[in-house]
């Protein structure tokens, strides 16, 4: 064998062992990357704040609840609370902001304005963000946007709370408000002033 046939087969073996070895180390996402297509295969579950584990996180771990999938899933239910079993097992389809009184809470100027995806979205962030973590959605008019960050938990009466910001801002007017909710049913989050 001459000197250029071994430099070649050097260079082979090189390139061939670097390129067999390499989807080995690509197979992870490094600590600080975000885990989309792994998480999706391996990690398929969404754990709460109460260890709860969820289907679905509808965008709120990425700071953003996607209003037009919860506005599809509120939809879907009808006749039923939207935390509550959906069928057999224990899979729970999404979690909502339940009571009527939303505007005595948060205020008239912000609550007039919410719906039930807007409540699901304040469940569901309620569930799942980290204190400190901002969670924004667009509202259902025009140039209308919401975002809840929680602040803080605690236990009252023996039920999961959070304390949280919700700030509304349309056409520059901004308005904020603090408020605390707790946990009242599986997904179900009830205002307290």
């Amino acid at each position: 064998m001459t000197h250029q046939h071994r430099l070649f087969a050097a260079a082979l073996t090189l390139v061939l062992s670097a390129t067999l070895a390499a989807p080995a180390a690509l197979a992870d996402p490094p600590a600080h990357a975000p885990a989309h297509g792994w998480r999706k295969k391996h990690d398929p579950y969404y754990v709460g704040y109460n260890g709860y584990r969820w289907q679905r996180d509808y965008g709120v771990r990425s700071g953003h609840c996607d209003r037009s999938e919860v506005g599809t899933v509120v939809g879907a239910v009808i006749g039923g609370a939207i935390g509550s079993t959906v069928g057999k097992g224990d899979s729970k389809l999404i979690a909502i902001l339940v009571g009527g009184a939303i505007g005595a809470v948060v205020g008239r100027e912000i609550g007039r304005d919410m719906d039930s995806s807007d409540r699901a979205c304040i469940g569901h962030a309620l569930e799942l963000a980290d204190d400190g973590h901002r969670i924004s959605w667009y509202g259902a008019r025009p140039g209308l946007t919401y975002a809840l960050t929680p602040t803080g938990g605690y236990k009252r009466d023996g039920r999961d709370c959070r304390d949280f910001m919700l700030v509304s801002e349309q056409e520059g007017h901004s308005r904020s408000r603090r408020a605390s909710a707790c946990r009242i049913g599986d997904g179900e989050w009830q205002l307290f002033s």
